[in-house]
């Protein structure tokens, strides 16, 4: 995650710090809770249960909260400057992926270590991107990126779950499916900030 940030600060160009303190604070405080408290949903299986553990404990839910919480504390105007999703839901997963990669470095599955921050990182930077295509204000953009926000976070959780059940093509599909906002927002910011 700290790679992936600096190397999003690079390629887009961005010189705004605007929340940067409260997204290592609030992200740190988040990953000690999870530590301390443990997973959510019970995990029995490969089924239901396991994706239900994917969206809310492993992959979905820790990459949305930086998110909503961000949108909370600037609407309250406890952030100022302009909006940037990206770099506070990238900051907020570091102390969160330190504590996570601690936790399950002893399972040596590169699904937990590989996989899940990749996923992280699809749903922070590809969820913004269909934030700011919303700001445009066309109709049929803002419903077909609606419609992308959610299924962004459902195709990683998806993703993980294929994964773990062994079913290799399909969980590349979703991987495909929710990484792809990522990689065309990075092109784009690369691009912006080189043109």
């Amino acid at each position: 995650m700290p790679l992936f940030y600096l190397f999003w600060r690079a390629i887009s160009g961005d010189d705004d710090y605007a929340g940067g303190a409260w997204a290592l604070l609030a992200g740190s405080i988040a990953a000690m809770l999870q530590f301390f408290l443990g997973s959510m949903v019970e995990v029995g299986g490969f089924g239901l249960s396991r994706w239900v553990s994917a969206c809310i404990d492993i992959v979905a839910l820790p990459a949305l909260a930086p998110i909503l919480v961000y949108l909370v504390l600037f609407s309250l105007k406890a952030i100022k400057g302009s909006p940037n999703f990206t770099n506070f839901a990238l900051l907020w997963l570091i102390p969160s992926g330190v504590i996570r990669s601690i936790g399950w470095s002893h399972l040596n599955d590169p699904i937990y270590l590989v996989l899940v921050p990749i996923l992280w990182t699809s749903i922070v930077v590809g969820i913004p991107f269909f934030i700011n295509l919303i700001k445009k204000g066309v109709v049929y953009i803002i419903i077909l990126s609606s419609l992308a926000i959610i299924i962004v976070p459902l195709a990683a959780a998806s993703s993980h779950w294929a994964f773990y059940s062994q079913k290799i093509s399909i969980g590349a599909l979703f991987l495909l499916a929710a990484s792809a906002p990522m990689l065309v927002s990075a092109v784009l910011s690369f691009i912006n900030a080189r043109g």
